[in-house]
């Protein structure tokens, strides 16, 4: 099984309060899942593991190191990749890490690659910071998207519509962590649309706006919430998107694969398969809504692979 970086955890954890945190996040309550059906998982990654050790794998004796940042859809995309790279032979380990230390291990070559780079508006402002320091290797995912998200049940198609709310809302947008890039959007959508003239962004965590999201359902209350998709709570609650003519939000957002300059000569296969790698938002909610329903990232991983052996032989192709 591929080792998780405990080490360089906590060295972010030292550093994160120094650095810029953009993007979608997710605390522990999100992201530490209990352990369920350990045993099948853990012996089909284990027989996998063997099979192509004694196939002469093609990553046999090398290590690589990926690095991500701990929301449910970066921890279901770097797991998989991390088992299919496993499964090549090669000896991988996963750093859970902060945005902008993710970004920059990235660009100075201490970590080899994430999948996690979201663009062009969470993750903009890393972008151009560190852009022209790493490897782009394109997409991953399309279909991304982040912006303000209610109940199916509340009467409102319009950010706008919003206002009709304002009472029972409090004037109050629940987001997630201060700083994050879909908060620093509905700050300027706050400042964009009459309608939310009155509103504030209340900041706190993704868990505690997905608790607060879940207890709202539970009642049929209003709530207005900072989103993303892919996420796991569009398949567990019925909820929409609403419109923003005013563009607050940006277009859709897409999933790219970064890597660390000289990783095509130095580790050529594991550069194709990451090359390669491309799913879908479905493929990807999948494995979150396992692991939400308490499933470990490894065993929730180790499942979808292997229940989607097609897809990942097209990420396989031409290993050599």
């Amino acid at each position: 099984m591929f080792k998780l970086n405990k080490k360089r955890l906590g060295l972010a954890a030292g550093l994160s309060l120094s650095l810029l945190a953009a993007g979608c996040g997710e605390n522990e309550n999100d992201t530490n899942t209990t352990n369920v059906d350990n045993n099948t998982a853990e012996e089909n990654a284990g027989n996998a593991t063997e099979e192509n050790a004694d196939a002469g794998a093609v990553g046999e004796g090398q290590e690589i190191e990926l690095v991500y940042v701990e929301w449910d859809s970066e921890i279901a995309s770097t797991h998989v990749v991390a088992k299919v790279l496993e499964d090549q032979g090669y000896d991988v380990t996963v750093t859970p890490i902060d945005n902008a230390i993710m970004w920059d291990s990235v660009a100075s070559g201490e970590a080899d690659g994430m999948v996690a780079a979201w663009l062009p508006a969470t993750h903009g402002d890393l972008f151009e910071e560190y852009g022209d320091q790493v490897v782009d290797l394109g997409e991953n995912l399309e279909g991304a998207k982040i912006g303000l998200v209610v109940p199916e049940y509340m009467d409102a198609t319009t950010i706008d519509d919003l206002a009709n709310f304002s009472d029972d809302l409090g004037n109050t947008i629940t987001g997630i962590e201060p700083g994050a890039g879909v908060v620093q959007a509905a700050e300027s959508a706050v400042e964009t649309y009459e309608g939310l003239a009155d509103f504030s962004v209340q900041t706190s965590s993704s868990g505690a706006m997905a608790t607060a999201l879940g207890e709202a359902i539970d009642n049929e209350e209003p709530i207005v919430v900072t989103g993303w998709t892919p996420h796991w709570k569009f398949a567990s609650y019925d909820l929409k998107y609403l419109e923003d003519p005013e563009g607050s939000f940006g277009d859709a957002e897409v999933i790219k694969t970064m890597v660390r300059e000289g990783l095509e000569e130095d580790l050529p296969n594991a550069y194709t398969l990451l090359d390669q790698f491309s799913w879908t938002p479905e493929d990807m909610q999948a494995v979150m809504l396992d692991m939400q329903e308490g499933t470990s990232p490894e065993d929730a991983a180790a499942a979808w692979v292997e229940a989607n052996e097609e897809i990942v032989s097209e990420w396989t192709a031409g290993l050599e």
